[in-house]
């Protein structure tokens, strides 16, 4: 590594650090004594389930769901989206129940895993690869993770389109470059690499994917859309619509938790206010549509509703994302913001939607809903709804340290 490379790797850890200290979290919020209690059976709880779910898993293969009515397991190979949240998961009840039997089960996986990192065919290497190697390092470091995780970086680095400001999150025709609001998940990566490598590009790429689905992918009411549809060589914005939502102009729970997830991560990572005024926007509107046990619809403009599923993944991802959100706030929004989230894993914690042990294939939650217009993974057990429950939990328990 050459001077000018080393200084700009200390500058930017230099202005991480300082960053950080200027948004002190704010640790005003009374957590429910019993919900503690009960978050501590529940992850001693889900490390029983997840010993359920080794037994479970094909050899060499990675969990996605599981059908109550017909007892079929399904899994994945590494190169499907979901493959890192298995191994994340294991780690957030490692930590939490220091079960080393999880812990060596994590890393027999992330070798597994590990050839996705020169993946360059799929955006999703931010939930493939820092939801698993990016909270390995964090949580029990190994030698090689790191540089997993750099190759990672460029392997998704390499799918943005500087005419479009954007990174590519589904191949399709020449004339097309699709978009879609998940695809906010997948920044961490890129900033964590940024600092960890003094890359700037790493940073400028997350930032300008962030600006342009900012611009581009949310209506007046910040309800975002599901897919937006660019021209490649000009970016010009050919098509909005939806994939996996009841309609195209309609708000997809989960979709909406993505958003509010990615923008709270954005303002975490660059501590510009007009990150923050989004994912705050963005809570707004969800907060005025969820039902009163907090949990969402799969969709907000579901025509049946209130009849229609819920979808306990969005409540996850909501819940955590809620959880950060909270801390960066003062005052009301920030009380509203950490009693939704502890709502929800109240909610979520209920025998309606934790399963029994020795049961759901050894998945957490219960009601997932994956791909409605597909009929695909419907009111069934979700491998990523786990993780961001236990993330959400684990987010809880820190605010009462």
């Amino acid at each position: 590594m050459n001077i000018k490379c080393k200084l700009s790797r200390l500058c930017y850890l230099l202005l991480s650090i300082l960053l950080t200290g200027c948004a002190s979290q704010e640790k005003n919020f009374k957590s429910d004594p019993a919900l503690l209690v009960r978050i501590d059976s529940n992850f001693a709880s889900a490390g029983r389930q997840y010993h359920l779910l080794m037994k479970n898993l094909p050899p060499g293969q990675f969990p996605k769901t599981y059908y109550p009515l017909t007892g079929k397991f399904e899994a994945c190979k590494s190169d499907w989206w979901v493959s890192g949240f298995y191994p994340g998961s294991l780690l957030y009840i490692y930590e939490q129940t220091k079960d080393r039997t999880l812990l060596d089960e994590t890393r027999r996986i992330l070798k597994l895993l590990e050839k996705e990192k020169n993946n360059r065919t799929t955006h999703d290497l931010g939930f493939m690869m820092y939801c698993s190697f990016g909270q390995a390092n964090a949580i029990s470091p190994q030698p090689g993770y790191k540089e997993v995780l750099i190759e990672s970086a460029k392997s998704l680095a390499s799918r943005f389109n500087p005419k479009v400001g954007c990174i590519q999150s589904w191949d399709a025709k020449p004339d097309e470059f699709l978009v879609i609001i998940d695809n906010m998940m997948n920044l961490e990566l890129l900033f964590w690499a940024a600092r960890e490598t003094g890359d700037s590009s790493y940073y400028n790429i997350a930032v300008t994917h962030a600006n342009t689905t900012m611009k581009n992918h949310f209506r007046s009411d910040y309800s975002s859309y599901h897919v937006l549809n660019y021209h490649p060589e000009t970016g010009a914005v050919q098509q909005k619509r939806t994939d996996q939502g009841y309609a195209d102009e309609s708000a997809w729970a989960r979709g909406q938790a993505w958003g509010l997830y990615g923008y709270t991560l954005m303002y975490r990572e660059t501590k510009d206010h007009k990150y923050l005024d989004q994912a705050n926007h963005i809570a707004a509107f969800i907060l005025k549509n969820l039902p009163d046990d907090k949990v969402p619809y799969w969709d907000f403009n579901a025509p049946d509703i209130p009849a229609a599923l819920r979808d306990a993944s969005a409540g996850a991802i909501i819940a955590s994302a809620l959880l950060e959100l909270c801390s960066y706030n003062k005052g009301q929004n920030a009380q509203i913001f950490f009693k939704t989230a502890e709502k929800i894993i109240n909610t979520l914690s209920s025998d309606r939607y934790t399963a029994a042990e020795k049961s759901n294939g050894g998945f957490i939650l219960k009601h997932g809903v994956g791909h409605m217009p597909k009929r695909s993974e419907i009111d069934v057990p979700l491998t990523y709804g786990d993780y961001y429950y236990l993330e959400a939990m684990k987010r809880y328990k820190s605010y009462a340290d």
